[in-house]
């Protein structure tokens, strides 16, 4: 036996969890045992995995792209099988027709895939990947030897103990080896060491993660020196909790289907290098591109009964349909030298600023603005004072218990709070009484899910007997029934107060996850939490069940969140509404000598933001436990692993801008009126309109749930939300105002052009109509000048009463948030239109102008209202009957 065949006995050929084993000569037959169980265990795969496929009617998972927020028309591409397959009489799916729906001005994002023209698929098992199903995953390079097609070589592929997966596997026959996978193949001498193929991952930095090169071994050396085969599936650039790749996206009863992708910028993935900066010959610069490659996989392998081996392999590989994507460069490239300035405060105006930037920091005497997300309050607080500060981005003024009210308040933007949901149907195996209809849906996702005030709060108060650790004493989340002890339900979707509103397909699923028991909520204070909890608050059912009040079914609210003090387990109530999101109950599954203690957090984590709960629903991650690591330093428990399309259970705490940033589905909310609406633009729109005035400080106005003006807008979405720029005009720092200024006025203008090009109003935000245009930048020309507004004087606005609704303004008509098209679309990379009085230095008498007498040196009237004027709301009362079909477009 030669040399080389010794070493290769002695170090098995494998990846994911087998090159772990490599060092080890106990594991020195592991290719022949793992093909020895492949054969021994793929018959039984298939049974179980076609058994439970023909349980749920001979369908697999039929996904549809519902939700509050979708791309644009004119960059979604169709791509068939028919014209990019060369061998397309041997395809899995001849018919095949896949649609992308956005392939430009990507970045860190979601996109949506569906197709028609494939076939009913089969779900995977333990041993099989499934049958007739796509797999979808992101490659950065062309093929040398086939331009303009991507190549293998540099695609994100490869998860570890997914059968049908990874980028290396053996091979049943030598005769399976296509020519083209012969230089990354080792052929065996038989059963005993079986053949083998591994696909190289070539990153986009220039490194290469291999352990077949020519036909040949390629060993690396581990910790210890010892010679040992790269692990093909987890690598520095990706692995199973990084990796955006769908192994599994199944097609429902009629061939087609939808899934939601992951796209992933150098950012994101460095071995990609997508958005990665080019500089053109002229100076320009675009992002770099990458491919979308849509793989179908039928019911076997070249070689093999079932589809177990690599997508990767020449025999699948070959009938790959791939899409161009186009990204945004990434980073902002601002004149060297231009001033820095800091925005504090509400995340919710994030993705706007992040496209104005590059187009603010461009314009003649533009500044750099750094935002920083935090607390709006905190952010207020340190914008109402004379000294130079951070200018505020808020929903809510400035508390009063703080003191006077000195900001002037400019409206930026209308966006919104949401929650989003990952749920995919699992209809109850075996039963009888679940209608065909139904059976047939398994693994389908929920597109529609209604929520009512009560309910959301039974979700964020961890009221749910799931949503705490299992075998923690969970008995203060039940109640007695006679002689009987009867607990909460499970999670929101098993509690019969749920099932009563929503579609009675609900009632016929099995759905147990600890991540359906409660929402993933952002750490920290915010705008978007108060406005949550004074929705829940505003319902008189929501109120009473918090107060320890049983609802129509017996749940009661876990009493460490009761608001009165005589329910509250701590004897002090917990006071609503508030910034935040509290994880009260001090539970704790005790530590044993096998694994650590879990308490609330450790069971039910925080995630970062509001954009991160919407990047988790995405992805399909409810962040739910995993195993106890003992060799973890300190040992501490892992997170189990995403789970695939199909069998997703994610709900999440987001905002509409990320809801539409990952093109993910968000409930209908049971609104003041009483009725169900979820964030399209008509339903923010309807609230804009609804809005009343602070009772404290009238020039900030917000969907009071509790005002009559909310009880009779029938269509308004109840999270709807402004946001706006808050200064004190007294500031002593003049530069600092006129850069201010210039910042609201390119906001309140040409940032409210729709589109996804640099400077534009991104998806998820409502375009401001003229009216609260005029508001801001009268503000800024106030906050410039350093005044504050006079009451009805020197062309200054009338305010509206405390309490006002500001009916008569029009708003966007259309579809969904943010889908009104862009006017003159800048493309991107290019330069955005000049903002509105771009010169700083030339607005100042124009403003005085506008100001009458007032001057910088009059007293500082403090907290005085400048919200939506009844003079303009009437003035512009006609304008509901212009339909404003321009501004239609289509929507996930």
């Amino acid at each position: 036996m030669t040399e080389q065949r010794q070493r290769h006995r002695a170090v098995p050929p494998s990846g994911g969890r087998r090159a772990r084993r490599a060092s080890s000569p106990r594991h020195s037959d592991e290719p022949r045992a793992r093909l020895r169980r492949l054969l021994a265990s793929s018959a039984v795969g298939v049974i179980a995995g076609v058994t439970i496929f023909g349980l749920t009617g001979g369908s697999g998972a039929l996904f549809a792209s519902g939700s509050a927020a979708v791309a644009d028309d004119s960059s979604a591409v169709t791509v068939t099988a028919r014209q990019q397959d060369a061998d397309i009489a041997d395809a899995p799916f001849p018919d095949l027709a896949v649609t992308v729906s956005q392939t430009r001005a990507l970045e860190s994002q979601g996109i949506v895939v569906s197709w028609t023209g494939g076939k009913p698929s089969t779900v995977p098992s333990s041993q099989i990947g499934g049958a007739d199903f796509l797999q979808v995953f992101q490659c950065w390079g062309d093929d040398p030897a086939d331009p303009g097609t991507p190549d293998r070589t540099t695609c994100q592929y490869g998860l570890g103990g997914v059968p049908g997966s990874h980028r290396d596997d053996p091979r049943d026959s030598d005769a399976s080896v296509a020519e083209q996978d012969k230089a990354f193949t080792v052929y065996g001498d038989g059963f005993a060491t079986p053949t083998y193929t591994s696909i190289p991952f070539r990153a986009a930095n220039g490194r290469t993660i291999a352990n077949v090169v020519d036909g040949k071994y390629s060993y690396t050396k581990d910790a210890d020196g010892k010679d040992v085969l790269a692990d093909m599936n987890t690598n520095e650039f990706f692995s199973k909790y990084t990796t955006n790749m769908v192994a599994w996206a199944g097609s429902g009863g009629d061939g087609s289907g939808s899934v939601k992708f992951e796209v992933q910028t150098a950012l994101q993935s460095q071995g990609l290098g997508c958005g990665s900066p080019v500089t053109a010959a002229d100076g320009s610069v675009s992002g770099s591109g990458c491919w979308l490659v849509i793989l179908p996989r039928g019911k076997a392998d070249g070689g093999a009964s079932f589809v177990t081996k690599s997508g990767l392999f020449w025999d699948a590989w070959k009938h790959r349909i791939a899409v161009k994507l186009d990204f945004k460069p990434l980073g902002v490239r601002c004149p060297i030298g231009a001033s820095e300035r800091q925005l504090a405060g509400s995340e919710l105006i994030s993705r706007a600023i992040s496209s104005w930037q590059p187009a603010v920091c461009n314009q003649t005497g533009g500044s750099v603005y750094s935002a920083i997300t935090g607390a709006e309050s905190d952010a207020a607080r340190a914008a109402n004072g004379t000294a130079p500060a951070p200018l505020a981005l808020t929903s809510r003024p400035l508390d009063p218990s703080l003191g006077t009210d000195s900001l002037r308040y400019a409206p930026i933007a209308v966006t919104g709070a949401a929650i989003s949901f990952a749920i995919d149907r699992n209809p109850r195996p075996g039963d009888d009484t679940v209608p065909e209809e139904d059976r047939s849906r398994v693994g389908l996702p929920f597109t529609s899910l209604k929520l009512t005030p009560r309910l959301v709060a039974k979700l964020l108060t961890n009221s749910y007997l799931d949503s705490l650790p299992t075998f923690a004493d969970r008995d203060h989340l039940s109640h007695t029934d006679g002689d009987t002890r009867v607990f909460n339900p499970r999670n929101l979707v098993s509690d019969p107060d749920f099932l009563a509103i929503n579609d009675p397909e609900w009632a016929y699923q099995s759905l147990a996850a600890a991540s359906l028991a409660d929402a993933l909520v952002p750490q920290g204070r915010s705008d978007a939490a108060y406005a949550i909890w004074q929705y829940v608050m505003s319902d008189e059912s929501a109120r009473r069940f918090l107060e320890g009040t049983p609802d129509d079914w017996g749940m009661t609210v876990n009493p460490w969140s009761a608001t009165t003090d005589a329910a509250n387990a701590s004897s002090q109530a917990m006071t609503l509404p508030r910034e935040d999101f509290p994880k009260a109950d001090p539970i704790e599954q005790a530590a044993t000598e096998a694994a650590g203690p879990v308490n609330l957090v450790t069971w039910r984590p925080y995630v970062n933001d509001l954009d991160a709960g919407a990047y988790n629903t995405l992805r399909g991650d409810g962040l739910t436990l995993g195993g106890w690591d003992p060799i973890a330093t300190p040992p501490k428990y892992g997170k189990a692993d995403r789970s695939l399309p199909g069998r997703q259970t994610v709900i999440a705490v987001t905002d509409t801008a990320s809801a539409a940033r990952y093109q993910i589905v968000t409930a209908e909310l049971k609104n003041p009126a009483g009725e169900f609406v979820g964030a399209t633009t008509d339903a923010m729109a309807a609230a804009a309109a609804a809005m009343t005035a602070d009772a404290g400080q009238s020039q900030v106005v917000s969907f009071d749930p509790t005002s009559p003006a909310a009880a009779s807008a029938r269509g308004a979405y109840p999270l709807t939300m402004p946001v706006y720029a808050a200064v004190n005009p007294k500031a002593s720092d003049a530069d600092l105002r006129r850069s201010y200024a210039a910042f609201i006025r390119f906001a309140a203008t040409d940032g409210q052009q729709s589109g996804t090009a640099i400077g534009q109003l991104p998806q998820g935000f409502l375009p401001l109509p003229d009216a609260w245009r005029d508001l801001a930048t009268a503000a800024a020309d106030d906050i410039e000048a350093g005044r504050m507004p006079t009451a009805g004087g020197g062309g200054t606005t009338t305010p509206a009463s405390p309490g006002t609704p500001v009916a008569g303004v029009p708003f966007p008509s259309g579809g969904v948030v943010g889908s009104a098209p862009a006017a003159a679309a800048v493309p991107a990379g290019g330069s955005a239109p000049a903002a509105t009085a771009a010169d700083p230095s030339a607005t100042g008498t124009a403003a005085a102008a506008r100001a009458g007498a007032t001057t910088p040196d009059d007293p500082d009237l403090g907290a005085l209202p400048a919200a939506l004027p009844v003079s303009v709301a009437g003035g512009l009362a006609s304008a509901f009957a212009v339909p404003l079909l321009g501004r239609l477009r289509r929507r996930l």
